[in-house]
């Protein structure tokens, strides 16, 4: 039977190396301060709905106090997402 004919294999040549490409970073140091304040703000607003009784911040609004107090911290999670 005949011998089949060995191939050789090419040498390995590795990829070209890619350029690294600066990221231009902004200035995003407001983010953290304004993040951080709605989250309390909303809290404060909450906490202290429930230990007065519903008689503060805002007596009109009713158990609406909750909805506000949330949405001051759904406002500091939309913020968050500008941070980098």
């Amino acid at each position: 039977m005949p011998k089949s004919r060995i191939r050789k294999k090419a040498d390995f040549t590795p990829p070209p190396a890619k350029q690294a490409t600066n990221i231009k970073l902004t200035s995003r140091s407001w983010v953290a301060p304004v993040m951080l304040a709605l989250f309390l703000i909303g809290l404060a607003w909450i906490v202290v709905f429930y230990v007065t009784d519903g008689d503060l911040p805002i007596t009109s609004l009713g158990n609406w106090n909750i909805v506000v107090g949330f949405g001051f911290i759904a406002g500091g999670f939309g913020v968050s997402t500008q941070w980098k």
